[in-house]
């Protein structure tokens, strides 16, 4: 497809920094004006609490943020607004999850199921509560294409399996894990699947209704929106097991001095003053990825861009081990390694260049052991990145070489 250059002149941060080349968007993505407009606009004309007044201002904000909360359900074609609860981000969304559901539904031995190639993020919260309450973790496998086995995890799949979470796509590596299935085959066994869509959100359509998650999770910050807003989407059906243990204002209906009433999901989950401004940036960011085409027409180019990417550093095989191949289904994000030397030194190398790349263990330290390295060099690209960037950032790649050889 031909790429609009119009979108990239919406970037404030790419406009301003044009000699630059930002391929570290699988950490956070820059911001569209609209966006950064909208809470400038919300500061200087509406800034107010929400839920908690009557007067001309409050209204206001209360109205924004839950137009907020629909366009997400929208956006992911949720059954309802009610099931999609905002948080800080999906640190926050899997630590809340793993909060109710270890008071409300695991038992001693229960199991969990998650794999070897999930961010910390999703290991951490199951693995700390695990060690007080006594259930079992289990981990799947990966298979030659870097993508979790199936057919490994869904055999490990037993009479005490109460819980698969998972991640839609590899925030290191890229690959796209067949959730579908694994989710189907839970399914019939009564088992719900928790997913972590950090990684896929920004690149891959999202139908709630067509994938039947009973949980799934992301950030604002990765889809062109504010830091500091996430999402936890929970079916209906497990609503009742969603119990409030960080409580507070604006999450109740009655407060006695002895027994409080809760107010349903999602305010029973939003206690305090939430991040007004960040629900009212992602919403405008959705409404920029509309605007633009949708996230099917970002992935077209995007995958354009791997593409053109992935030939490139194949070019240069000889001197790099890559971890992504074309022959594996993946959003736009390519781990690699120069050949004897450490990530560190190749990005520091390639930041003097002026080319802006993540490197280290991105929060996968199982993954890391699984394949026997320290770390990689992750370039990830975006909307606004463009085939002329990937030309510079080849070149800056190939004078590190030669000054690493």
């Amino acid at each position: 497809m031909s790429y609009n250059y119009h979108i990239r002149q919406k970037f404030p941060f790419i406009i301003k920094h044009q000699n630059a080349v930002y391929f570290d968007n699988a950490a956070t993505t820059q911001k569209p004006v609209d966006v950064l407009q909208s809470i400038q606009d919300y500061y200087e004309n509406t800034n107010a609490n929400i839920h908690r007044g009557v007067h001309h201002w409050s209204l206001k904000a209360t109205e924004a943020y839950e137009d907020a909360r629909k366009s997400v359900a929208q956006f992911i074609n949720a059954a309802s607004p009610s099931e999609i609860i905002f948080t800080s981000g999906t640190t926050h969304s899997i630590n809340l999850l793993a909060d109710c559901l270890f008071h409300t539904y695991f038992k001693k031995d229960d199991e969990i199921i998650l794999s070897v190639l999930e961010h910390h993020s999703n290991i951490l919260p199951w693995q700390n509560r695990s060690s007080i309450f006594g259930t079992n973790l289990k981990f799947a496998q990966l298979n030659a294409h870097y993508q979790i086995d199936t057919e490994h995890l869904l055999s490990l799949i037993n009479e005490k399996t109460k819980l698969i979470a998972i991640s839609h796509v590899s925030n290191t590596l890229g690959s796209i894990n067949d959730i579908q299935k694994i989710i189907q085959t839970a399914h019939q066994h009564n088992i719900p699947v928790m997913i972590d869509a950090a990684q896929s959100i920004a690149h891959l359509p999202i139908d709630i209704q067509q994938l039947n998650p009973d949980f799934l999770v992301f950030s604002g910050h990765k889809i062109y929106a504010p830091t500091g807003i996430g999402i936890l989407y929970a079916k209906q059906k497990y609503h009742h097991r969603l119990y409030p243990f960080s409580s507070g204002g604006g999450a109740i209906i009655d407060v006695n001095l002895h027994n409080t009433e809760f107010a349903d999901v999602p305010l029973r989950l939003e206690a305090g003053t939430p991040n007004i401004e960040g629900a009212i940036g992602l919403k405008h960011a959705i409404d920029f990825i509309y605007k633009e085409g949708g996230i099917h027409q970002f992935y077209l180019w995007e995958e354009e861009l791997k593409k053109y990417l992935y030939e490139k550093l194949f070019e240069l095989s000889n001197d790099l081990d890559i971890y992504t191949t074309l022959n594996t289904p993946s959003v736009s994000v390519i781990s690699f390694n120069v050949k004897n030397q450490h990530p560190f030194d190749v990005g520091t190398l390639l930041n003097n260049y002026g080319i802006a790349v993540r490197t280290g263990h991105h929060c996968t330290q199982p993954l890391m052991k699984h394949l026997k390295i320290p770390g990689t060099v992750r370039a990830s690209l975006a909307i606004y990145n463009t085939l002329e960037e990937i030309d510079k950032f080849i070149e800056a790649l190939k004078k590190t070489i030669k000054l690493l050889k």
